[in-house]
């Protein structure tokens, strides 16, 4: 057996609470080091932090130089936002990436940021690879349901979801929810929000092995029908409660990939906007293929409460990026894809004894 893999968790939110507990239970990954960037986190235990009842041992610093030193195989990169420079000095000194902060090829983050980023990975010879649930292991799921067709004309990936739940996360903030429906520039502002979803579209095509002409994206607003009294985030009746996103490649005037997005602050809306809870992969081909994933939390259902709703979110957006690092480590230097990499599949079991408990 070759040794574990040298890995640093980069930053201790949200996403971090999922990843650190995953890599602490695979037998592969070795955790050595953790970055914090605010001052308050600096020397204490990424236990503590990511709400771990264990001590791990490992303490968070805001030194990047000497988190460099530990000399790791690969970070993980999980704030909210993407440095391009931060990275860019990360992947320069040697070492892989694997990151759920809204990168998966570098496309909007426009061409100058994406030649950076791609020659920091070719100096260093190391390997940067985005994910998250959707846009990401979707994409994934979409390319596999069309490797038992004969022919395919058009791929289709949704994901439709309530997220009243996630009301106050600072991520659903550029949406502009509560805004005035038909208010000049909201369109405009919510693509520039969901930007990385371009991005996905180039992970399906890329998987596919298909070049496209251009992306398009199409913006579709629906209105509470009455106040909605959402947990920092209230919004008043008559105003967007409901988003409709379609992201299409397309080759030769034709539109041939779909990332769709339905998110709904509530059921009652005006005009309707139906959701399934779960994403469906749709190929029109020969044959016709539909593929549904359905997430159930693994608990009793009396149980479950919005933090465990919360985690369960965190877990999906988290897992592709951990259970990645592996074939980003092998794999050729410069920006990778899933097309880049062998499958990425969790293992069957955790290590025993190594499993962290606690809250999600």
């Amino acid at each position: 057996m070759r040794r574990p893999l040298r890995v640093v968790q980069w930053t201790t939110g949200n996403v971090a609470r999922k990843t650190v507990r995953a890599v602490l239970a695979r037998r592969d990954l070795d955790l050595v080091g953790c970055y914090a960037w605010s001052a308050d986190k600096v020397g204490r235990d990424v236990g503590e932090l990511c709400r771990l009842d264990v001590e791990t041992g490992i303490l968070a610093t805001d030194d990047v130089a000497a988190l460099l030193a530990l000399r790791p195989d690969c970070v993980l990169y999980t704030p909210l936002r993407f440095d391009v420079d931060e990275v860019s000095r990360i992947l320069r000194a040697g070492v892989n990436v694997v990151t759920s902060a809204e990168f998966l090829t570098g496309r909007t983050l426009g061409e100058d940021a994406r030649a950076t980023i791609r020659a920091a990975a070719e100096a260093g010879a190391a390997s940067i690879f985005g994910s998250g649930m959707n846009p990401g292991f979707a994409q994934l799921l979409g390319a596999v349901a069309t490797g038992v067709c004969e022919e395919v004309r058009h791929v289709r990936a949704v994901e439709s979801v309530d997220v009243s739940l996630f009301a106050s996360d600072s991520n659903q903030d550029g949406l502009g929810w509560g805004r005035p429906m038909g208010d000049p520039g909201h369109a405009d502002a919510v693509r520039a929000a969901v930007a990385v979803f371009e991005d996905g579209v180039e992970v399906l095509a890329d998987t596919m092995g298909i070049e496209l002409d251009d992306v398009g994206c199409h913006v579709g607003f629906a209105a509470a029908v009455h106040d909605l009294d959402l947990p920092g985030r209230p919004i008043a009746a008559g105003t967007v409660a409901g988003l409709d996103l379609r992201y299409v490649g397309i080759v030769d005037g034709v539109e041939v990939l779909e990332l769709h997005q339905r998110w709904v602050m509530s059921r009652e809306l005006e005009p309707p906007m139906p959701v399934e809870h779960g994403y469906r992969i749709e190929v029109d081909g020969s044959p016709r293929i539909t593929l549904t994933l359905g997430i159930m939390p693994d608990q009793p259902l009396e149980t479950l409460t919005v933090e465990d709703l919360h985690g369960i979110g965190m877990t999906i957006t988290g897992m592709p990026v951990v259970h990645a690092i592996p074939g980003v480590v092998a794999a050729r230097p410069g920006i990778v894809t899933y097309a880049d990499l062998p499958v990425v599949a969790s293992p069957l079991t955790s290590a025993p004894g190594r499993r962290p408990t606690g809250s999600a």
